[in-house]
C-alpha cells in the first residue's frame, strides 16, 4: 500500500491507461458476465478500483457498484470525478471489517498479484466471506515473467491455490493495448471464478 500511496501522490498511475485503451476488451468481459441477467443485475465490489477506473462502468451497466481502496488520495479522486459514485477506503486483506454487506460480482484488476502471499489468503477469505451464492470473481493479472520485481505477477495455480473455495470457469488472454513496456510483456491474463451454484 505505501508504494501505492507514493505513486498517487506523485501522479505515477502508468495502470490507468489501460482502462481507455483496453475499453472494447474489457466490455466483452463485462458483457459475458451480464449474460442471462436482468436488471438490477445486483451488487458489485471493484477491488482496488483506484481512482475509480472500472466502477462507474460498472454502475453504467446496471450493478450497485461498490469502489475500494487503501489509499485515501485515490477514494477522494474517485469521489470528486464520480460523485454520484459509492467509494471506500478499505483494505482488500481485511474486508469483513469494512462493513459492505454481501456481494454478487467481485472485479479485481491488477491488485491480487500486487500482495504478499499472507496478503492475498486474507483477500481470498474476505471475497469468499462477502459472496453471495453463485457470485462471480473476474480477475485481471499479469503472468510471472522476467519483469516481475517491477510489474509483479501472479501464476493459475497460485490464484486457484489461494481461492480454492471457488472454481475456475475460464482464462483468457487480455489485451495488452494501453499496457507500456515491460507490462505488455506479462501475458496479462483474464481469469473468471464462480462460487456455488449458478456461477
Amino acid at each position: 500500500m505505501t508504494n501505492y500511496a507514493r505513486m498517487y501522490r506523485f501522479g505515477l498511475t502508468p495502470w490507468e491507461g489501460y482502462a481507455e485503451a483496453a475499453a472494447p476488451s474489457v466490455a466483452a468481459v463485462l458483457d459475458r458476465e451480464e449474460t442471462g441477467r436482468t436488471p438490477p443485475l445486483g451488487r458489485a465490489l471493484d477491488l482496488g478500483c483506484g481512482r475509480g477506473q472500472y466502477t462507474p462502468e460498472l454502475a453504467r451497466r446496471g450493478w450497485e457498484a461498490v469502489g475500494l481502496d487503501a489509499v485515501p488520495r485515490a477514494i477522494d479522486e474517485a469521489r470528486r470525478r464520480d460523485p454520484a459514485g459509492t467509494y471506500v477506503v478499505g483494505d482488500v486483506t481485511d474486508l469483513p471489517s469494512v462493513g459492505l454487506g454481501t456481494f454478487d460480482l467481485f472485479l479485481d484488476v491488477g491488485c491480487f498479484q500486487g500482495l504478499d502471499p499472507a496478503q492475498r489468503a486474507a483477500e481470498a477469505r474476505g471475497v469468499t466471506s462477502l459472496a453471495r451464492t453463485g457470485a462471480t470473481l473476474l480477475m485481471l493479472q499479469f503472468g510471472p515473467s522476467r519483469w516481475q520485481r517491477l510489474t509483479e505477477g501472479v501464476s493459475q495455480e497460485e490464484i486457484t491455490g489461494t481461492f480454492d473455495a471457488w472454481d475456475l470457469l475460464d482464462v483468457r488472454a487480455a489485451d495488452t493495448a494501453g499496457l507500456g513496456f515491460p507490462m505488455n510483456r506479462t501475458a496479462p491474463r483474464w481469469y473468471r471464478l464462480g462460487l456455488g451454484a449458478g456461477a
